[in-house]
């Protein structure tokens, strides 16, 4: 495990300058063509401003992870399938992306699509783990140790696995840094779960991924020169997942990317309570919109939900001691 840890190390140092070094390329060249972020109407006013600020920047964080992964790890099965999937989700969001800010249409792919393709890929993702890399079809329970085996239901809980964390994922990205720092923390904590398994290979895959994310934040973090947009965001949440999967460790990543959880539940309790009462819990969400409407900062937010996606690794790796 040693050398996967130093391997891993390289891998997180390359992204980190593949990144560095393509942002000044990539940021003028999407500002040609003129692919600037909308700005929701009803949003915080302060975000006015960011109007226009190029977005498809996750084309940065894509890039970084697979050259990273390729160059360290690129014989591994595992790191293959993970890219493949951080890929696909990359292009789900890259097509939305590019049918918002290219075509015009604000909407992006419509719902029905969007989902038919996330349940697709993950449905072969599964398939991929099930047959390809005979990972099993047994779950199990942090801070308790008990494995369900779950046979073929295993498939569309994976499939649910993965929709849920790229579009948490998505969700958590509305603010400067925000969803790359926060899935900094995850993927670190995911690192441990690898070296905690035994997963060597996977461990330089999250150097990769930790790698790009820190990158990226040199150019989006506040003042944002460039967004990842959709394109960013699914594959991050994507490749969260795929690592969960491998290792076992699909219930923990609910604790482990708890801000990705409580971003996507503070907008299922918005659109009930507006529905069934036309009244709303909070003042916007997702959740980091109502902190700063109630009068925070945008900085001060982002480290709020820095400082909270680390407790909720701290915490989940508690409940991985039992998980092997």
């Amino acid at each position: 495990m040693h050398d996967y840890i130093i391997n891993a190390g390289w891998a997180a140092a390359v992204a980190i300058v593949i990144a560095l070094s393509m942002g000044p390329f990539m940021i003028p060249f999407l500002r040609r063509l003129k692919v600037g972020q909308s700005i929701r109407e009803d949003g915080p006013r302060n975000h006015y401003v960011k109007a226009g600020t190029p977005t498809m920047g996750g084309i940065v964080i894509i890039t970084a992870v697979m050259v990273a992964s390729f160059l360290f790890a690129g014989s591994s099965r595992e790191v293959l399938i993970a890219v493949l999937i951080t890929l696909c989700f990359g292009g789900i969001g890259f097509w939305d992306d590019y049918i918002k800010v290219v075509l015009k249409r604000s909407l992006g792919l419509r719902a029905r699509e969007k989902l038919g393709l996330q349940i697709l890929i993950s449905s072969i993702f599964g398939l991929l783990l099930m047959f390809v890399l005979e990972r099993g079809t047994e779950i199990v329970i942090p801070f308790s140790g008990f494995v369900l085996e779950m046979g073929w239901l295993y498939l569309p809980f994976v499939v649910l696995v993965l929709i849920s964390s790229a579009n948490g994922a998505n969700l958590t990205d509305g603010l400067d840094g925000l969803a790359a720092g926060v899935t900094f923390f995850i993927v670190l904590g995911l690192a441990i779960v690898c070296i905690m398994s035994n997963h060597g290979n996977l461990l330089i895959y999250c150097g990769a991924l930790a790698g790009a994310c820190l990158g990226f934040l040199f150019f989006n973090r506040h003042p944002a020169r460039v967004f990842m947009g959709d394109t960013g965001s699914m594959a991050l949440g994507a490749g969260v997942a795929s690592v969960a999967a491998m290792t076992h460790s699909e219930i923990a990543l609910i604790v482990l990317a708890g801000v990705y959880v409580i971003e996507t539940l503070s907008v299922i309790i918005q659109v009930i309570s507006f529905q069934a009462t036309r009244r709303r819990v909070f003042l916007m969400a997702p959740l980091h919109h109502h902190f700063e409407l109630k009068g925070m900062p945008e900085t001060k937010v982002v480290y709020l939900f820095y400082v909270l996606s680390a407790s909720f690794v701290m915490i989940g790796l508690l409940g991985f001691r039992n998980i092997g």
